[in-house]
């Protein structure tokens, strides 16, 4: 499930920053988490993350790695420069998705949640139902397609779509169903041209632990040229590809490597309506690349 975590609390400062006013669940339903401008911004930073693993017991270590500690010194890294938005792309639990370990993750989330807004999606190691126990508030222009939910973020000159991908809990494979690649196909073939970009927690290739109807999803994304790129994490692995002119980008691992040649970090990304910068930032892992900036240019 796609979400977006605030710190209601803290109200006032997404006023002040240009962010749309945060207030109860009913009201935010409907409405556009940005404030809206007659001058667009020509361009928006972001933080993507994904596969935080965030376990109840902080010292819970996994190949060396204590992904409560990495996503602690992450958080600072993020908010010395605010983003406009902050997006997670599932397994932000460590197994199971216990309560515990969303207690944790909300947290230490908090500081960034003050600032700027904090949009997550479910992976497989993630419970929906112990999700929205600790998460609570809720905004953004969400979906529900056949028990799914997706959330619609209009920040110009982007449009970022959060899809769910959470098949069964703690069970490797992916799928988003048939309902909600019917959700999907409608409201591209009926929105602006706004370049979109996706955002799923599943790897995108053809093994049985992949996202089992990535084949459909790209079938609908291919012709429809305002999509521009899909971020994804769940292999643990960082990787630029292509599929159609369309950019596939395996986002770093925050938690934990399965390789020692993979770094664990996250990206920080600059976006046009031509294209973006995605500059790595590691915190552990190989750090060989820690700095470094992709250039990409959306499809036209």
């Amino acid at each position: 499930m796609a979400e977006l975590y605030y710190n209601s609390i803290n109200r006032r400062v997404f006023i002040k920053t240009g962010l749309a006013a945060v207030g109860a669940l009913a009201t935010l339903g409907s409405r556009n988490v940005f404030s809206s401008s007659e001058d667009q911004k020509q361009t928006t930073r972001w933080a993507f993350l994904t596969d935080t693993h965030i376990p109840k017991d902080v010292s819970e270590n996994y190949r060396g790695f204590y992904p409560y500690q990495n996503l602690q010194k992450i958080i600072p890294q993020i908010i010395d420069n605010p983003p406009d938005g902050i997006a997670i792309a599932g397994d932000l639990a460590r197994l199971e998705g216990k309560l515990g370990d969303y207690a944790n993750l909300k947290k230490l989330l908090r500081p960034a949640a003050e600032k700027t807004p904090v949009f997550m999606a479910l992976g497989n190691h993630d419970n929906r139902e112990n999700f929205l126990k600790i998460f609570t508030n809720m905004a953004g222009d969400k979906q529900s397609a056949g028990g799914r939910h997706v959330v619609v973020v209009n920040q110009p000159p982007i449009r970022l779509i959060i899809l769910d991908s959470l098949f069964y809990v703690n069970k490797v494979p992916g799928l988003l169903g048939k309902a909600q690649r019917r959700w999907l196909e409608d409201y591209l073939r009926k929105c602006d041209d706004t370049p979109t970009i996706l955002c799923v927690h599943h790897s995108l290739g053809d093994g049985d632990g992949d996202l089992l109807d990535v084949p459909r999803l790209f079938n609908i994304i291919k012709p429809i040229r305002k999509v521009k790129a899909i971020l994804y994490g769940h292999s643990h692995e960082y990787r630029y590809s292509e599929f159609e002119g369309i950019h596939l980008i395996n986002l770093p691992a925050t938690g934990y490597n399965f390789s020692d040649a993979e770094p664990v970090g996250w990206i920080e990304a600059r976006l046009t309506a031509k294209g973006g910068d995605f500059t790595l930032h590691v915190v552990s892992g190989n750090k060989q690349k820690d700095g470094s900036v992709k250039q990409l240019p959306w499809r036209t």
